[in-house]
């Protein structure tokens, strides 16, 4: 009895998952079509300007749609109606989305670059409006100021900013740095440069960014052993500071130490593998050691290396225009290759876009030396 009762109770139950299970796959295309339908609904309302009725269909079907063509449109609509209600955050996470999902693809880069601008323009009048008198304020001014060339304007803003407070951190440095950005300085800007990254590091000790320019000035002025101070000091407080291994690498060679070389440089060809200088110095070392295999090696590749950068450098390539650009929009006018580096800090954080610095890249894009002596591009 109990047998049978089991028999009949598993043959039910086996009945009831299989008529559930017809009647979801019955389900299937209509909710497709619906899934469908709300997208196309919710794409209209964008287009036509409707975005705060469009929106709540747009992140309902974004993640439901598995036709490529359409979850493309309707992530550009949901960006575009985020930014239009001013829901930056919303835009952002859609950003991602769709770089997430279209990886590389131009219209979505292309997107990404003015979503950001924009971004970055509505959050400096922000700050202008709500904070004019602030120390930020008056650091997004002098920065603007040291793009368009403006040397004693800018000076003035970072000076006003240690009026307000002396030792505010990253000012010197950025002061140091706009001595040295200035066209044909001359050895006395030099000096107070160095009293000004100095300042600095008295003020924020960790700032790797001064002593690797320190390490630099010394380098040019062919004091070794204080270069070789502040590289080493530089490549300690910021384990993937290449510049500053390089730089460590270069003095140490300069200086004969040919043994204690190896390491800062093969720690930069690890970073920076297509770095011509870097595997020109490590031949230098590896041979001066009698490692002769080592060196045949990296001279070999130091020669494949320059010959791809020269390539790369070509006026008008597309790598050429991208280090231009991105040395327009860090404003820095370097006049030699022995400057390389100074911008560091600048990519240590994330620079910002706006309309005014990318017209005066576009000015510049012709400029491939500007990428040479900046970047080491060539060298």
């Amino acid at each position: 009895m109990n047998y049978l009762l089991k028999t009949i109770l598993g043959g039910s139950l086996l009945a009831l998952i299989a008529t559930a299970t017809q009647a979801q796959v019955a389900k299937k295309p209509v909710a497709a079509a619906d899934s469908s339908v709300v997208a196309e609904r919710g794409a209209k309302l964008a287009e036509t300007g409707h975005c705060a009725e469009a929106m709540p269909l747009l992140k309902k079907s974004f993640p439901q749609t598995s036709d490529k063509d359409l979850k493309l449109k309707l992530g550009f609509d949901a960006v575009r109606c985020a930014m239009s209600l001013n829901q930056p955050d919303v835009a952002v996470d859609f950003l991602r989305l769709l770089n997430r999902q279209f990886p590389r693809a131009p219209e979505v880069l292309y997107l990404t670059v003015h979503i950001y601008s924009d971004l970055s323009l509505r959050a400096s009048q922000e700050l202008a409006e709500t904070a004019p008198s602030s120390n930020e304020a008056h650091q997004l001014n002098a920065e603007s100021l040291e793009v368009q060339g403006k040397w004693e304007e800018a000076a003035a803003e970072y000076r006003r900013i240690l009026e307000h407070n002396p030792r505010a951190v990253g000012i010197h440095f950025r002061l140091g740095r706009l001595l040295l950005s200035k066209p044909d300085p001359d050895g006395s800007l030099a000096e107070q440069a160095k009293q000004e990254f100095k300042q600095e590091l008295e003020i924020d000790p960790t700032n790797a960014g001064a002593e690797y320019v320190l390490g630099e000035l010394a380098r040019q002025a062919q004091q070794i052993p204080e270069a070789i101070e502040h590289f080493s000091r530089a490549t300690r407080l910021d384990a993937g500071f290449v510049d500053a291994f390089l730089g460590l690498g270069m003095a140490l060679v300069f200086n004969k130490q040919y043994s204690e070389a190896i390491t800062p440089l093969e720690t930069a060809e690890k970073f920076r593998a297509a770095n011509s200088t870097g595997h020109y110095y490590l031949s230098i070392a590896y041979g001066r050691v009698g490692r002769k295999s080592d060196a045949e090696r990296e001279a070999l590749l130091h020669k494949q290396t320059q010959e791809e950068e020269r390539k790369r450098a070509q006026p008008g390539s597309p790598v050429e225009r991208s280090l231009v650009w991105r040395a327009i929009l860090l404003g820095e006018r370097f006049q030699g290759p022995s400057r390389v580096g100074i911008v560091w800090s600048e990519f240590k954080s994330s620079f910002e876009f706006s309309s005014s610095r990318f017209d005066l890249a576009l000015k510049h894009l012709n400029q491939s030396q500007i990428a040479v002596e900046i970047f080491g591009v060539g060298a």
